[in-house]
């Protein structure tokens, strides 16, 4: 029974700490930015306006980099490459917001410096193997907790950060990019060794190759519709006067009067009947949007002349 309840408290305490792209949601960014932060700010002794900015910088990097986790853990390689590209940005813009020796503290941590790891075929935040109470926090929550999406990252702001300059106090200038740091390939070993790299997967798809059959379907469709609204257009156009044809004839039997049919058609056909037929010429006229052309279209079509332009006007 023991071991029973041994499994699952392990099982349990797995499905908590690991951060799999299928359960990363919004609300779940927001916790995971949290707990990293708050712990940053008990180590580093942040002010409110850095723990606030470092819950920023901190979203936007675990936002970004869920997307790219899932190919990480399948060995493409330029997904590797996009990861550390998110976390080069994310610790650029920390240099902006913690003075010089809280980054060289921060450096120091590896589980703040590289907050990310695989293990098997999970990737996993490494504050939660010092921080193992997961649900212990040592400040509240930021003011825009619940509010902040992203708004402050540097592709708003032409790929300059949005820190930068913001406090007047002196700056981390030592070498912060992993991807250029000559540890490199031992960091990456030691974040993701147990991931196995796909050959030939440097290059990330590109998205012609993804949507260009895509754009091309929708052109043709595109163009299926048109002719088919027009081929409609012209049906409705068809029974429409055909309708109005046996309304004339109807009416000239009425009347029996063979010599004016037409003109009794047009004298006896109901206001509403000619707003409909105005309508469909409209619909027929492919683009045309004005509306002298369907009047100009009933009054050719009641009159039978089909072929006189729809600029003339009795």
């Amino acid at each position: 029974m023991k071991r029973i309840l041994f499994i699952l408290l392990a099982t349990l305490s797995t499905a908590v700490c690991s951060a799999g792209t299928d359960a990363m949601s919004n609300s779940k960014v927001r916790k995971e930015t949290r707990f990293l932060t708050d712990k940053m700010a008990y180590e580093l002794n942040l002010s409110t306006e850095q723990y606030n900015d470092v819950y920023e910088i901190n979203y936007d990097f675990i936002s970004g980099v869920r997307y790219v986790m899932d190919d990480v853990l399948r060995g493409e390689e330029w997904a590797l490459n996009r990861y550390y590209d998110y976390l080069d940005v994310r610790n650029d813009d920390l240099r902006w917001v913690l003075n010089s020796g809280q980054y060289g503290r921060f450096i120091q941590a590896e589980y703040f410096y590289r907050p990310i790891y695989t293990s098997g075929s999970r990737w996993y935040f490494r504050v939660y193997v010092t921080y193992t109470n997961h649900n212990h926090f040592y400040f509240p929550r930021p003011y825009h907790y619940r509010t902040y999406v992203g708004g402050h990252y540097r592709t708003h702001y032409n790929n300059v950060s949005y820190y930068r300059g913001r406090y007047k106090q002196p700056y981390y200038n030592g070498s912060y990019r992993i991807r250029d740091h000559k540890s490199y390939t031992t960091h990456r070993r030691s974040d993701f060794g147990s991931v196995t790299v796909r050959p030939g997967s440097n290059r990330a798809p590109a998205r012609d190759d993804v949507y260009t059959t895509r754009r091309s379907s929708s052109s043709t469709n595109r163009s299926g519709t048109t002719g088919t609204t027009r081929r409609e257009s012209t049906n409705t156009n068809a029974t429409t006067n055909g309708n109005n044809s046996s309304r004339g004839s109807s009416s000239s039997s009425r009347n029996n009067n063979n010599s004016s049919s037409r003109r009794s058609t047009t004298t006896t056909k109901p206001s509403t009947e000619r707003k409909e037929n105005s309508s469909s010429s409209v619909r027929s006229s492919s683009g045309s949007s004005t509306r002298n052309s369907g009047s100009s279209s009933t009054r050719s079509s009641s009159s039978g002349s089909s072929s006189r332009s729809s600029g003339d006007r009795r």
